[in-house]
């Protein structure tokens, strides 16, 4: 072989080596690059699930749905404020109002403001009578909830106190009551609700067993709004456990 030819034959090889290196190098990187957007699409991967397209303001994620709120109380029930007694001022100690010229018949409800310390009547929605009341203090408040009349005596004594309760509604069993009572700024009870003896009369004339005494501390009603509805369900307070007169 010339020595020529010996040049000719390491050029050719020099030169095919570097560009079949090349060639092959190519190849292999298009093919990686191909297998992994194939991969991706069937599969998924990291850089996938990192582009997460937020919702627009056009298609909001979906949200628990909503309990229905309770349907109101028809504008007709008896156990709804259809009329108050025209009264003027705030009532004093010892006065009352009453006025059945409103509903001659129909359920009765009575509630109780311990707050603003007042008594109301309704009957089939409309207040027939509303009185100042005298209520406990202390270590024996008068307890809030609602409560059905139990008992009705008209010449009731207490057994603990010796005192005349006259026509007495009974609310609970450890003694809280509805009773007549002097009514006087000063005064106070052991947690039953006293009102003006004249007062107490008419209402254990119209109450019957079973009737609802709703009693609050600061819930007022307007005309239109539930009587029964929104009264605390059960008795709270000191007064629910402590022993009473009975």
């Amino acid at each position: 072989m010339s020595a020529q030819s010996l040049v000719d034959l390491l050029r050719t090889r020099w030169v095919s080596a570097p560009l079949g290196f090349v060639a092959m190098a190519l190849a292999s990187l298009l093919a990686f690059h191909v297998g992994k957007d194939v991969a991706q699409v069937l599969f998924g991967g990291s850089e996938a699930e990192a582009h997460v397209v937020a919702p627009t303001a056009a298609d909001p994620a979906p949200r628990p749905a909503l309990a229905a709120a309770p349907a109101p109380a028809p504008a007709n029930s008896p156990f709804v404020v259809k009329s108050i007694l025209k009264i003027d001022e705030p009532i004093k100690f010892g006065q009352y109002f009453w006025d059945e010229s409103a509903a001659a018949t129909g359920p009765i409800v009575v509630t109780v403001d311990l707050e603003a310390r007042t008594l109301s009547v309704f009957r089939d929605g409309h207040e027939i009578g509303a009185t100042a009341i005298l209520k406990g203090y202390g270590n024996k408040p008068t307890p809030t909830g609602v409560f059905p009349i139990s008992e009705k005596d008209a010449d009731h004594v207490s057994n603990i106190y010796d005192a005349p309760m006259p026509w007495m509604l009974r609310l609970t069993s450890d003694g809280i009551t509805i009773h007549g009572s002097k009514v006087e700024r000063g005064y106070a009870t052991n947690g039953c609700i006293g009102v003006p003896d004249a007062f107490a009369k008419r209402l254990f004339g119209v109450a019957s067993l079973g009737d609802r005494v709703i009693i609050t501390d600061g819930k007022r009603l307007g005309v239109g709004q539930p009587i029964i509805e929104n009264a605390a369900p059960a008795p709270t307070g000191p007064a629910a456990l402590a022993s009473r007169d009975s």
